[in-house]
């Protein structure tokens, strides 16, 4: 996966970015065509201290808006749950991607 935000940060700008508050995070889009729906996960984003992820996810939340709630029952189902995990500033993996507190 393609990590946004980074781009010309050194390891060490980046870590000390993460020391600060910074985290990575995804969001959640939900596409449905007739009978099929689709829940898929952006990108990681790089989001530093003090940032707001909120307008970040905003693209994808207008995707499930406008193009997830067609699938029934689990396009509104799945199209609320992104809308609810974008608004609320995404999921954040920045333990999962660094590693952080998983067990061998």
């Amino acid at each position: 996966m393609k990590i946004h935000g980074v781009e010309g940060l050194s390891q060490e700008e980046m870590n000390h970015q993460l020391e600060q508050g910074a985290k990575l995070v995804v969001f959640d889009y939900t596409i449905s065509v007739l009978i099929m729906t689709f829940k898929r996960s952006s990108d990681i984003y790089f989001i530093r201290a003090g940032e707001s992820a909120f307008f970040k996810g905003l693209v994808f939340s207008l995707i499930s808006f406008i193009f997830g709630w067609w699938g029934i029952p689990w396009g509104p189902i799945y199209t609320i749950g992104s809308l609810i995990t974008n608004m609320t500033g995404g999921r954040v993996v920045t333990q999962q991607f660094l590693g952080i507190g998983e067990t061998p």
